[in-house]
């Protein structure tokens, strides 16, 4: 996973056990954060920005909720060595946050597609899958692509991987596959897309029944986001088809000791 999405994940995930356990019994279930990384050769080297807004109770002063954030959520959250003198935090840069929810903000009528995945490093299609079943390629689809991607990875195929899929209304399989390992394969590019299309059932049905998506798991998608969380019900992180993969593929096994990123 991107490491601006994870890290702003762990950020609201930090305060809302703070929040939760008392530490910080001040705070609303609201909030959002968001961080920008300098990137060196593809590598992050600093935290350039740092935002974080948190829903508070009224009687709080903006002081206190921002050292509190800085001392307790952010230093323990993002590693030292990306903070420096020049990293810059804003704390509720927009004032007071007392009113929050779908009370003060209509949001929750569509969600973000780019929060629900990647952050803004991953290319998005146009539908967001929130709050569709899983007969919707938008939401089913994304998931295997997931699924895919990561299989591919792990496998030792690539490095880095993003999968893409495009679906017409009528036809089950789709009416394309890529793959993008940016300069990171071991094997071409088109080869893996061979792969992709001979190992993965890719039509809606093939999809639901791979990754068992007809069940009620979906609630504990509305925070947090879809992707990178080790969760038993979130099938589309497994990488159970690592072994067809490289047998299929030909690449020589991991060496000893060394493990597929």
């Amino acid at each position: 996973m991107p490491m601006p999405i994870t890290l702003a994940r762990k950020i609201v995930n930090k305060a809302a056990e703070l929040r939760q356990k008392g530490v910080m019994k001040y705070l609303r279930p609201d909030g959002k954060a968001q961080i920008t990384l300098d990137y060196e050769k593809e590598h992050p080297i600093r935290a350039n920005t740092i935002i974080v807004s948190m829903q508070h109770n009224p009687d709080v002063s903006q002081k206190r909720i921002r050292q509190d954030i800085i001392e307790k959520i952010i230093k323990p959250v993002v590693p030292a060595h990306l903070l420096d003198k020049d990293t810059r935090i804003l704390t509720n840069p927009t004032g007071r946050f007392v009113l929050g929810g779908p009370y003060a903000d209509a949001g929750v009528t569509g969600r973000k597609i780019v929060i629900d995945t990647y952050g803004g490093m991953g290319t998005h299609g146009g539908g967001a899958f929130s709050g569709k079943d899983p007969t919707k390629v938008d939401r089913s689809a994304a998931y295997m692509a997931r699924y895919v991607a990561k299989n591919i990875v792990a496998a030792g195929l690539a490095d880095r991987c993003e999968v893409q899929f495009a679906y017409s209304i009528g036809v089950a399989e789709p009416v394309t596959v890529d793959v993008e390992t940016f300069h990171t394969a071991r094997i071409p590019e088109s080869r893996i897309i061979d792969l992709v299309r001979a190992s993965f059932d890719l039509t809606p049905g093939g999809i639901i029944k791979k990754l068992n998506l007809r069940r009620p798991i979906y609630k504990q998608t509305a925070r947090y986001g879809h992707f990178g969380r080790e969760l038993p019900d979130y099938t589309w992180e497994k990488t159970d088809m690592v072994a067809k993969l490289r047998s299929r593929s030909g690449v020589p096994p991991l060496s000893a000791g060394k493990k597929a990123l």
